[in-house]
This record gives structure tokens, C-alpha cells and sequence, in this order.
């Protein structure tokens, strides 16, 4: 099976994840790691499953991720499974944070559902999990979302060490059953 796995990273986060499941994939089939730069929709139909990656901007997948979707070709040959980094906590913390989830990163499976279903694109799964924000994010956040100086203080404490070994493993179980799925 022909695997790739592409990402877009402006700062190392999603990369991060991109490599744990390249890591999963390279160990038993024909797989590629690379970055977005130049890959345009209609060559992913060279594979039989693609990995596609992209931070979070703006509540969205990341617009070069997000325009490569839109560009591909309807009904593709290939299977997609894609992934997000976020600087959000996790929705499963608490009902406070799952307000903020859906209304800072809730639209990445709005748009992974909406383009996957009108190109006819056979979609397996999707991963999330936190990645350390920009300084550029961190200040948005704190003058915006968690004004309280000791729950921002608190929630960079944590944010900054993402994604962490459980976010990389958990990343490997994802990509281990969308193999294991694939071939049933």
C-alpha cells in the first residue's frame, strides 16, 4: 500500500505528529513523508492512503491545507485521514472548554466533512490534539479568550508542552487503526 503523509507546519507542531504516524506507517508499506510546498490535489491520487495535516488558524484548518482539499479531484482513487493541531485544551476538560473548543477549532471538521462529502472523497478518520501556540497566539488568547491572569498562567503551563508523548502516541494509535481498518 502507497502511503503518504503530508502536512503543513508553520511551527513544528504539526510536524511533530506528521513524523509519529509516518513512524507507524514506514514500518510495513511503500510511505512518504512531505510537506505541503508544492503537492497539488490531483497527485494524491497516486496513493492508496493519504495522511494530510494542518494547524488550526482561525478556527479552520489551515488555508493551504484547506485550498489542497477544495482542489481536489471529485471521486478519488485514494483514502484520507486527516489530522489538526490546536492551542486549545481539550474539550473533554470541562464544559467551559468544550464551548471554547467548538468555537475556536470546531470548524476543522465542519470543513474536513463538507469537502470530503461533496468530492465524493472515501474519508477514514480523524486525529486532533494541542500544539504549543505562537507567541502571536498565546497573546490573542491571553487579551482575548483567558483574560484571567492565573487560569492563562495555568493553561500556557500546560499548552506549551503539546504535543507530548501521550499526544504522539495517541497519534500512532490513530494512524495503527486506520491501517489495521484499511485493509478489512
Amino acid at each position: 500500500m502507497k502511503t503518504l503523509v503530508l502536512y503543513y507546519s508553520l511551527s513544528s507542531r504539526t510536524k511533530t505528529v506528521a513524523e509519529a504516524i509516518y513512524a507507524v506507517a514506514e514500518k510495513e508499506y511503500d510511505a512518504e513523508l512531505s510537506e505541503l510546498k508544492d503537492f497539488t490535489g490531483d497527485q494524491l491520487d497516486n496513493y492508496d492512503l493519504v495522511f494530510v495535516g494542518a494547524p488550526c488558524h482561525d478556527s479552520d484548518i489551515a488555508k493551504p491545507i484547506k485550498q489542497l482539499l477544495e482542489n481536489i479531484p471529485e471521486k478519488p482513487q485514494f483514502k484520507l485521514a486527516c489530522f489538526v493541531t490546536h492551542s486549545c485544551s481539550p474539550p473533554e476538560k470541562s464544559d467551559y472548554m468544550a464551548g471554547l473548543f467548538e468555537t475556536w477549532v470546531g470548524k476543522c471538521t465542519k470543513t474536513l466533512d463538507e469537502v470530503t462529502s461533496s468530492k465524493g472523497i472515501n474519508y477514514v478518520g480523524y486525529f486532533r490534539c494541542m500544539g504549543a501556540p505562537s507567541p502571536a497566539i498565546e497573546n490573542f488568547i491571553h487579551t482575548s479568550i483567558i483574560t484571567d491572569e492565573k487560569e492563562f498562567q495555568e493553561y500556557v503551563e500546560d499548552a506549551r508542552k503539546h504535543p507530548d508523548e501521550l499526544d504522539i502516541k495517541n497519534a500512532q494509535e490513530f494512524a495503527e487503526n486506520i491501517f489495521k481498518n484499511f485493509s478489512l
